[in-house]
């Protein structure tokens, strides 16, 4: 991962404020030529510091407004594969691995209780999968953000 100097922060403060924003806008604001604001997004980009360019949408107006946490556990020899087929699953919308009794932790997005069952299903059935568990989300509490860590960042910079 690149090691990031203040401008680099100064870049992806403005991004996380305006995520819209063109370069020659951030590099109005940043005072920096337009060349510079280019050349950096693309080494920040190269560096792999962007994470999707996605939008982030949400699942329930797609039609999908049951969401759950399902914790994996999985033979570890079969976890590359077993990772890439749950990609392959239309309703997983994220997933991560952990450590402790839970091999990996998926996000998934479902039309109903039912769809949930069959989508878990379809998991179970997955060769090298040995169990799930279901956590149905109530609410989403703190939605993901990073501009709490930039703002640590720039103060120890």
């Amino acid at each position: 991962m690149a090691s990031l100097d203040h401008v680099d922060l100064e870049l992806l403060a403005a991004l996380s404020e305006d995520p819209r924003a063109t370069v020659v806008a951030l590099a109005e604001r940043l005072r920096l030529s337009r060349n510079t604001v280019q050349a950096r997004m693309s080494r920040l980009d190269k560096a792999g510091v962007f994470r999707s360019f996605e939008r982030s949408i949400s699942t329930a107006a797609l039609g999908f407004p049951l969401e759950a946490f399902l914790s994996i556990g999985v033979r570890q020899v079969d976890l590359p594969r077993i990772t890439n087929e749950l990609a392959g699953v239309p309703e997983v919308v994220q997933v991560h691995g952990m450590s402790g009794q839970t091999d990996l932790l998926a996000l998934v997005a479902c039309r109903d209780a039912r769809h949930l069952f069959d989508v878990d299903a379809r998991i179970l059935g997955i060769e090298g999968v040995e169990r799930t568990e279901t956590s149905l989300v109530m609410s989403e509490a703190v939605s993901y953000r990073v501009s709490g860590l930039m703002q640590l960042a720039r103060r120890e910079r």
